[in-house]
Order: structure tokens, then C-alpha cells, then sequence
């Protein structure tokens, strides 16, 4: 039977004995473009970033929040002022980790030069919008009043705040090393200097990324694989293939149309719950879809739980909005009382066809030449085509899909120069402002370059309240003019699917989708 892992639980075996040392091989299916923890915000770079490097806090498998970097910490009682003292650990080159360790790489984030994706997520913290926003001039509310001791204050109280602490842009990063090679300090082993479990032996670009055991890791004696390699295969099934050939013991994803047979047969078959929602952008300054009634069109005229069931062949939950399930607010799910702005599991012909009528597309006629951009993955794209075909069985519209590599394709969608874009959000944290955050007006995020003023109000005021109920209700209106809007075509909140063989024990995956191996090990 398979080992379902819920709420971040360690799925653990009896009745073994543990065997130290070993290598490991895990099938990755996608390459990032950087491993910068502190500039990056794609999750193809979780899984070397979470192996290598450590913050001040992490996520244990049961899902509570643990000590890392922080030996221990204090809150001000009025809930702005945390001040975190740093445990005796050392980077991957034997130099101690200091609290200017973490001064240096906060700032960073909020130098514009320096290009990072998320620097939203640090205006949270007193005076550092306007340090951004003055092209990273300003006293920010960051220090370290020695080398163990680092404090930050926010502007307001942020219930959160601690689990976004968990972020990878909140980890530290060296300045000596960041400075000597800004551009490339990524990609060599040599200078891919981190305080985590593992380090980085060598970077086979378009192949693997090797590690071995980081001995200069605070708890080394607590990690028992001698080293790990990630395999970079595209194809999820020639990496299920790999495994059942014995090739490699785990593999992050596994082929929509085996789900059904490994869930019944394979005791190395694992469902992990995905706080991720896949969607594409549409561009709301190209046409045809800077039309309203045309992106609503389009999006009620698919039939999501056609494609999970016959396409995807999973278990995952068509999406109707932005926010996943299982993000938890004043005790209430996010998704519990909000609407379906239009939306179905199914799809609405009839409705769309209507809409793209009053578009003026009657039945299809003089629909312009649209392309959907998107990313070369194989499950990727046979959801592209099942789109594809269902836009021209119910709309009469023939679009153009239109495949390239990640590294050339988020680059062009960064630029914001398409008509309809594939994307996708898994949470940086467990808390829907995860997902908010993208669609605000000075995101770097917003890859849809939407802006408006009444969302951005509804965000602000949703951080800015300590009444959660309140804030619950913010987040919900600001997500209800998103969806309103049509900026998103949802798709489905999804599950992870993977294999891990029943000869590893102690590996654990997140619902942020990064599999984590400083306790794996290997048993008899």
C-alpha cells in the first residue's frame, strides 16, 4: 500500500535497523536557472537550497516550527521585535555563521540592484519599503548587535511571521563569497559555500547536482548518507523507469497514467499534499485577452475535473481560485465560504460561448491568432494539449501552444510580452498571504503585470490588523477582485506523487514541495 504523508508527517517503518553511510540517488525532473537563496523564488531550486542551507528556523516533519541557525529566541510583548540567539555553527568551509551573516543577506534582498524576486516579503519589517524603494538607501530595522545575537522589528504585528522565517530568502548567505562572483557564486562547488546538511561536490548542468556529507555541519553526526545526488531527468517516465530498474531510489514525480497501479501495488508509492496551485497568466494588455469577457471565456469553458481524471489521472482538487486548500486562518480553511467567481469543476459552454459572442467572437469567427507559452515538461504539456482541445470543442477557437526550455522561457515571461503564460504558485509558507503577495501592484512576481489599487488596499489592510477573522476577510476580498478580474486561468490545487524506496527511512517531504535528507538513511 502506499505511504500517504499528510500535515508534513515522517512516514516511518518498524521493525528495521538503520545502516549508516550510503548513496543516495533522487530524480529531480526540472533544473532551476539559480540556486541564489536569497534572489530566488523558483521551486525547482527547494530542493538543492533546503539540502544546503539552513535559517534560523525550520519546519520537523510533524509540521512544527524548529530551532536551526536559532538556538532560541525572544518576541516583544508587543509582537514587533524578534531577537533570535545564534547557536555555535559553522558554513560549509569551516567559518563560523554570524548574525551579520544574516544582516548582510536581508539587506541584500532589499538592495534593487541586487534583483531578488521577493522583496516584499521584507517590507514587513520597519523601514524596509522605503529602503527599496529608495534604491537601498534608509535605516532598516535590521542588526546584530553581536556575532550571536540578530533582531529585526516590523512595522505591525505579523501572526506568521515565524514561518515565513522558513523562506530561503530568509537564510543567510556569505558576503565575501556573494561579492567576489555575484553572477557565478551559484553555480561553482567551490564557492557554493552553505550551512546545511550537505554540500554541493558538483554541478552537471542539464545532468545532476552532487553532494556529499557537510562536516561542518552544526549536527553532522545526525546525517548518515555519505552523499546525495539529484538526477535530472525530464521524462517522469523514464525516471520511473530508472527506479524500477533498481537505477535510483527516489524519483519526485511519477506518470499521471501509473498513479492508479503504483497506488495499489507499490509500497514505495508516496502522495505528499502540495500547497500549490498550477494556473496560467493571462496578459490583460495583449489581445484578445485584454478583454474580460474573453479570459472568462476561456477559463469556463474547460472542464478541470475532466482533465484530473482522464488526463492528470490524480487526485487533485480542480482549482476555482487562487489559494489552495489547507491554508488555515482563525481556525477556518481559506477556502471555506469563498466563491467560485463564475467558475466550475466542469466546464460551462454554453456560458462561455455567450461571453465570447458578446466579446465579438460569435461561434469562434475572427478569433485572432493567440499562442499559450509554456515550459518543456511532458505532463505539462499533455495539459496544455487537453486545453488546447477543449478551447476548440467548446469555443471553436484554435490556439497555438508554444514550448521552450525554462531557462529561455521564464526569462520571456518575465518581460511579460505573451498572450497567455503557464505558471503556477506552491507556497513559500503555509499562509495564503503566500499566494496574495504575487498579485500586488510592485511585486516582481506579478508576471501578469496587473495592477490594481483596491486589491492592493485589501492586503494591506489584511496585514495590518491583528484580528485574524479580519485579516481572513481581507485576504478573501482581495482574492474575490484577482478572480474577478480573470488575471489567472486555475487550473487544480495539486498533490505530489513519488516513489521512495522502502529502503530509505527518515526522508520527508513538505507540502512546500522540498524533500528534505539530512535523517534519511538507509535500512536492512
Amino acid at each position: 500500500m502506499p505511504k500517504i504523508i499528510t500535515a508534513l508527517a515522517l512516514a516511518m517503518c518498524l521493525g528495521t535497523t538503520a545502516l549508516a553511510g550510503g548513496s543516495l540517488t533522487y530524480v529531480v525532473n526540472n533544473e532551476s536557472a539559480t540556486y541564489d537563496p536569497g534572489l530566488t523564488s523558483e521551486t525547482f531550486a527547494a530542493p538543492i537550497i533546503g539540502n544546503t542551507f539552513e535559517g534560523l528556523v525550520g519546519f520537523a516533519a510533524d509540521g512544527t516550527l524548529i530551532p536551526n541557525m536559532a538556538e532560541s529566541w525572544e518576541i516583544s510583548e508587543d509582537g514587533l521585535t524578534y531577537t533570535f540567539h545564534l547557536r555555535d555553527a559553522k558554513w560549509s568551509d569551516g567559518q563560523a555563521v554570524t548574525a551579520q551573516d544574516f544582516v548582510y543577506a536581508w539587506m541584500r534582498v532589499l538592495d534593487p540592484a541586487a534583483g531578488a524576486m521577493n522583496p516584499a516579503m521584507f517590507f514587513l519589517i520597519a523601514g524596509a519599503e522605503d529602503h527599496y524603494n529608495n534604491g537601498g538607501q534608509g535605516e532598516v530595522a535590521i542588526s546584530a548587535p553581536d556575532d550571536r545575537t540578530f533582531t529585526f522589528t516590523l512595522v505591525n504585528r505579523v501572526p506568521y511571521m515565524m514561518q515565513m522565517l522558513t523562506y530561503t530568502n530568509f537564510f543567510p548567505v556569505r558576503q565575501d563569497v556573494v561579492e567576489a562572483d555575484p553572477e557565478g557564486w551559484t553555480r561553482n562547488p567551490a564557492t557554493f559555500i552553505g550551512n546545511g546538511p550537505f554540500r554541493v561536490t558538483a554541478f552537471n548542468f542539464g545532468e545532476s547536482v552532487v553532494f556529499e556529507k557537510n562536516p561542518e555541519y552544526y549536527d553532522a553526526d545526525a546525517v548518515s548518507l555519505d552523499s546525495l545526488t539529484f538526477r535530472l531527468i525530464p521524462e517522469q517516465s523514464t525516471a520511473l523507469a530508472a527506479f524500477e530498474a533498481g537505477e535510483v531510489q527516489g524519483i519526485e514525480a511519477v506518470p499521471p497514467a501509473e498513479i492508479p497501479r503504483l497506488m495499489a501495488s507499490s509500497d514505495a508509492f508516496m502522495v505528499v499534499p502540495s500547497l500549490g496551485t498550477t494556473y496560467a497568466f493571462f496578459n490583460p494588455a495583449a489581445a484578445p485577452v485584454d478583454d474580460l469577457r474573453v479570459r472568462q471565456a476561456l477559463s469556463m469553458a474547460i472542464d478541470r475535473q475532466e482533465i484530473i481524471d482522464f488526463v492528470m489521472q490524480s487526485a487533485d482538487k480542480p482549482a476555482l481560485g487562487l489559494v489552495p486548500y489547507g491554508m488555515s486562518v482563525a481556525g477556518e480553511d481559506f477556502r471555506d465560504g469563498t466563491g467560485t467567481f463564475g467558475l466550475a469543476p466542469n466546464a460551462q459552454p454554453e456560458a462561455a460561448q455567450a461571453l465570447l459572442a458578446e466579446a465579438g467572437y460569435p461561434g469562434g469567427e475572427g478569433f485572432p491568432h493567440t499562442v499559450f507559452m509554456t515550459y518543456s515538461s511532458p505532463p505539462v504539456e499533455r495539459l496544455l494539449e487537453a486545453i488546447q482541445q477543449q478551447w476548440k470543442e467548446n469555443l471553436n477557437i484554435d490556439v497555438e501552444i508554444d514550448v521552450s526550455e525554462w531557462q529561455v522561457y521564464y526569462p520571456e515571461v518575465q518581460k511579460i510580452e505573451y498572450q497567455i503564460a503557464q505558471m503556477g504558485w506552491g507556497a513559500d509558507y503555509p499562509h495564503p498571504m503566500t499566494f496574495l503577495d504575487i498579485f500586488l501592484s510592485d511585486s516582481p512576481n506579478n508576471l501578469a503585470g496587473w495592477h490594481n489599487a483596491d486589491y492592493d488596499a485589501a492586503i494591506a489592510a489584511a496585514k495590518s490588523t491583528a484580528d485574524e477573522a479580519q485579516s481572513l476577510a481581507d485576504m478573501r476580498a482581495a482574492e474575490a477582485i484577482l478572480m474577478n478580474d480573470h488575471i489567472i486561468l486555475p487550473m487544480y490545487h495539486r498533490y505530489a506523487y513519488m516513489m521512495m524506496s522502502p529502503t530509505v527511512e527518515g526522508f520527508w517531504r513538505s507540502p512546500l514541495n522540498v524533500p528534505y535528507f539530512r535523517d534519511a538513511h538507509f535500512v536492512d
